[in-house]
């Protein structure tokens, strides 16, 4: 087990608290239905600095002036409570209250030991990220972003939890090449003020009602949580190539263009539902984040922030998957992400104010070994973000919202390369590991 020194913790308020005119963020229902969802968990590791650059200091302090732009990240999320129709409604107060910055130190840890040759991810690292176990709904108390900069051995781990209703992925990576860029070189002449998304679900009124009965939170189950593992898998621009190479081969198509991201996914939902242990004619689903914001009608800036992700699915059987091959499979996901339009996610939006399902748990806390969930992006330009002392050299997820299944990609730190940090049920992580065919696609 690594020690953590805890050394301090703060709140950290943007130097420029008055917002006017944007003190209220509405939130939609892909927003809301993440109320019961757990803070988002990434983190960049690095070099160690010089001490002498006093890079604590100069990372709170550029984090103050990141917040003037990213002013929502300084907020709360706020409840009102309807009386006359006894509902409750939340909205993103952006007050300045301000980020939580925490430095700890552990110098029994050195890079070697999170960086393993074989993927494996220890399990003491989740004491390097903040807010584990904070759902967004504890935004009402909880600030709605957390960094904890660790000092180790010989680098730094910049870890950090975020409200997933604030932001997705593109947002927050945003964010950081901000902090970043004014850590490095304290300019903030040339940063973009910040495009907020507005509320992009025409005809439905806002703020959302939501009744008071499905906002109430069981007790916690009895029953033991499944034990997850977690493995970092490496696709190198070779394997990614034979990928493509194999998707065209059998969907017989030579020129079609092929989506490495789909590609590896594809094989990574057939690899690890093979695994499974489930009946050939049960059901197996692969959910995949999607970013609205040039999907919808009319399309939003690229750059706008917020949370912006619509959870789409494909479903057939573990039999079909398996026996069809990895072409039919890459072609599922990519009929299903092209045949995307702005009806179905209206149609979402007015089926969840009409339903009000508020998911209790990551897609749905009953799913172990059916589905996997890709999220992230190997778009996101994670090793970009160098703080003064030199660029990342790796790229994790948290353990938050885990389950059997949850695919975290990343552009691997090689050009044209992939990293999928995997979280997967222990007798299912062995199997694979053993499988030939998996592995001699993966580097």
């Amino acid at each position: 087990m690594a020690d953590v020194t805890f050394i301090s913790s703060s709140i950290v308020r943007p130097q420029i608290i008055n917002q006017e005119g944007r003190e209220k963020i509405h939130l939609t229902p892909f927003d809301l239905n993440l109320l019961y969802v757990d803070y988002t968990q990434r983190g960049l590791l690095f070099p160690k600095p010089d001490p002498e650059t006093h890079f604590i200091s100069r990372l709170r302090t550029s984090l103050s002036s990141a917040l003037d732009i990213y002013f929502p990240f300084a907020g709360r999320l706020n409840k009102v409570e309807n009386h006359e129709d006894e509902t409750v409604s939340f909205y993103i107060n952006c007050d300045g209250s301000g980020a939580k910055f925490i430095h700890a130190v552990s110098d029994s840890v050195s890079v070697s030991d999170l960086l393993r040759p074989d993927g494996s991810v220890p399990d003491f690292f989740r004491i390097f990220y903040p807010m584990n176990g904070v759902k967004s709904i504890d935004g009402l108390s909880e600030p709605l972003l957390a960094l904890q900069v660790t000092e180790m051995r010989d680098g730094v781990f910049i870890g950090f939890g975020y409200n997933h209703m604030v932001a997705d992925g593109a947002s927050i990576w945003n964010f950081f090449r901000t902090w970043s860029k004014i850590c490095s070189n304290g300019q903030r002449e040339n940063l973009q003020p910040l495009a907020l998304k507005g509320w992009f679900v025409d005809g439905m009124d806002f703020p959302i009602h939501i009744p008071v009965s499905d906002t109430e939170t069981s007790p916690p189950s009895r029953e033991l949580s499944p034990t997850f593992k977690e493995r970092v898998f490496h696709f190198t621009k070779r394997n990614i190539s034979d990928l493509k190479a194999k998707v065209n081969g059998e969907i017989g198509l030579r020129d079609h263009k092929v989506s490495s991201l789909q590609a590896v996914s594809a094989h990574m939902w057939r690899s690890i539902i093979r695994h499974s242990g489930l009946n050939q004619e049960e059901k197996t689903r692969c959910f995949v984040a999607v970013d609205l914001r040039q999907r919808l009608n009319p399309p939003l800036d690229k750059e706008c922030f917020g949370h912006v992700i619509y959870n789409s699915v494909v479903t057939t059987t573990v039999g079909e998957l398996h026996d069809q091959g990895l072409g039919w499979a890459f072609l599922q996901i990519n009929n299903m992400l092209r045949s995307l339009t702005n009806e179905d996610y209206r149609i979402y939006a007015e089926n969840w104010v009409r339903n009000m399902k508020i998911q209790k748990s990551g897609l749905g806390s009953k799913m172990t070994r059916d589905s996997v969930i890709v999220s992230s992006s190997p778009r996101f330009e994670v090793y970009d973000n160098d703080f003064g002392w030199g660029k990342p050299i790796a790229v994790r997820a948290g353990p938050s919202n885990s389950i059997s299944g949850k695919l975290v990609f990343f552009r691997g730190i090689e050009e044209g390369c992939i990293d999928v940090h995997a979280f997967l049920l222990p007798d299912v992580l062995v199997k694979l590991l053993a499988d030939v065919e998996f592995l001699e696609k993966c580097g």
